[in-house]
């Protein structure tokens, strides 16, 4: 099992390039190559690494929730500072 952060061993070229972008720091390549890779009917490996990788590479969705309640409490501070001149 690969550690966090490590590229599992590509069963593929196709899969090969995606993690490599992906290490790169071109994460949108990377998805958009995983999800053609997922489109053409792959190998069983592939298709887990294609899988693997697209969840590597998305935003959690915890992360929109937090971002929301850090928006309201800003808002909220402004109003309060607002209301009390």
């Amino acid at each position: 099992m690969a550690k966090g952060g490590q590229t599992p061993n590509p069963a593929s070229p196709r899969m090969q390039a995606a993690w490599k972008l992906k290490d790169s720091g071109d994460v949108l390549s990377a998805r958009r190559e995983a999800e053609r890779i997922l489109a053409d009917n792959p190998t069983p490996e592939d298709k887990a690494q294609a899988e693997e990788l697209l969840r590597r590479a998305s935003t959690p969705p915890a992360l929109y929730g937090f971002a929301i309640l850090a928006a309201v409490l800003l808002v909220l501070l402004v109003v309060l500072a607002a209301t009390r001149y």
